[in-house]
């Protein structure tokens, strides 16, 4: 909140609030980012990792969440992003690298893009290593039935972790900025790798990630500290945490091992409403309240 306020009193350094908010509603949930996800669904049912009810609870209760983010958590991001940029500026001012004439714009671009997707993966990492993240972070592995929404199954606060992505940005953006066109390529392509889609990329897969090779990430039994990658699987490559996809990997099941966490799954009836407040709240509770304890996963000799 301090971080908002900063920026609040800033106005918003310059920048307009409603046209980022506009630029960041058209990445979530705009005509192009609505019309991929839809596509995403049906590629869903035609060829699924598992079969799952069109209604399954798991769906409905990432429908919950995405309406959440649209409305509620999108002004959030935003307020952070904008607030963060800010500080950094002025707190950094040196990071900011002045304007490179012989670099094109192309290059400028593909090297933020790069730069962003290591930057997400190591506040990835740091969200399953540091058990105060991790207890923001287990809501999004407590999915038991993985969908194309689960990528907004999220809490609001996560997103504070994942602000080191905008460094890259900050710091070349007087040779310029990623265009929102690129963004929502981004944002698609991550909802795709968390889809219930029987879909591998081949030997491309050793650079992009892609369903089969997320799903690893999300799989109840074994590690959740692999496969990381957003986009690239070269981070997880070079840690040493690239974990490729198998036939027994493909259908493998998802969530967390004994539901420490209230999941839509666990009762007879679902109660949506009822699992998305104690999921929000859970991670301000005591850990010696909750069910179990999760514990943080092994970090690799």
């Amino acid at each position: 909140m301090v971080l908002v306020a900063i920026g609040w009193a800033s106005h918003w350094g310059g920048d307009s609030f409603a046209a980022s908010m506009s630029s960041q509603r058209v990445i979530l949930v705009g005509p192009v980012a609505l019309a991929i996800l839809a596509a995403l669904m049906v590629l869903e049912r035609l060829h699924p990792a598992q079969r799952r009810p069109i209604f399954a609870r798991g769906y409905r209760q990432d429908l919950i969440y995405t309406i959440l983010n649209a409305t509620i958590v999108a002004p959030l991001v935003v307020a952070l992003s904008l607030s963060f940029a800010i500080a950094a500026r002025k707190i950094l001012p040196w990071i900011v690298i002045p304007r490179i004439d012989f670099l094109p714009r192309a290059v400028v671009i593909a090297l933020i893009f790069v730069l962003m997707d290591g930057c997400n993966w190591l506040a990835h990492l740091a969200n399953h290593h540091i058990q105060m993240f991790w207890r923001f972070h287990e809501l999004h592995h407590s999915q038991e039935d993985m969908s194309v929404l689960t990528v907004f199954r999220t809490h609001p606060l996560i997103h504070v972790s994942y602000l080191i992505t905008l460094v890259p940005g900050i710091v070349l953006i007087a040779n310029g900025a990623v265009p929102i066109t690129l963004l929502v390529a981004y944002a698609a392509f991550v909802a795709l790798e968390h889809s219930n889609t029987n879909l591998g990329f081949g030997p491309l897969e050793r650079m992009f990630v892609s369903p089969n090779y997320h799903r690893i990430h999300h799989r109840l039994d074994g590690r959740q500290d692999v496969n990381l990658g957003f986009a690239l699987t070269i981070w997880d490559q070079f840690s040493r945490r690239a974990v490729f996809p198998t036939k027994d990997t493909i259908r493998a099941d998802t969530g967390l091992p004994g539901r420490p966490l209230r999941v839509e799954q666990a009762a007879q009836r679902p109660r949506h409403l009822s699992v998305l407040a104690t999921q929000l709240v859970a991670p301000f509770r005591p850990l010696e309240s909750r069910r179990d304890r999760t514990e943080l996963p092994p970090v690799p000799q």
